[in-house]
């Protein structure tokens, strides 16, 4: 568990060069604004950090801080638990090393 809230946690990473947002898409993770996707294969999860909502577990998430193989470091936030999207197996093994 962390001590910091998601939005800090985002904040201090990005301090970090973690600038780029990425984003699941079914077999991999995308970056909306560079138009660039990367498979399991073409990037390191460098962190995790899970975070437990204050009054709802329905508000549960996690931050990953990712390395891409072409060089871009940036964060990708999602749900877990009840709220964890549907994603490939390889994916989701990659995610969870």
């Amino acid at each position: 568990m962390n001590d910091k809230t998601l939005s800090q946690q985002i904040n201090e990473l990005k301090k970090q060069g973690y600038t780029n947002d990425f984003n699941l898409d079914d077999d991999k993770i995308t970056d909306k604004a560079l138009d660039s996707s990367y498979l399991p294969d073409q990037f390191n999860v460098d962190k995790v950090y899970r975070f437990e909502g204050m009054t709802n577990p329905a508000d549960n998430s996690i931050l990953y801080a990712i390395t891409t193989s072409d060089g871009r470091k940036g964060l990708l936030v999602d749900g877990y638990g009840v709220s964890g999207g549907q994603i490939s197996k390889q994916l989701q093994e990659k995610l969870n090393r």
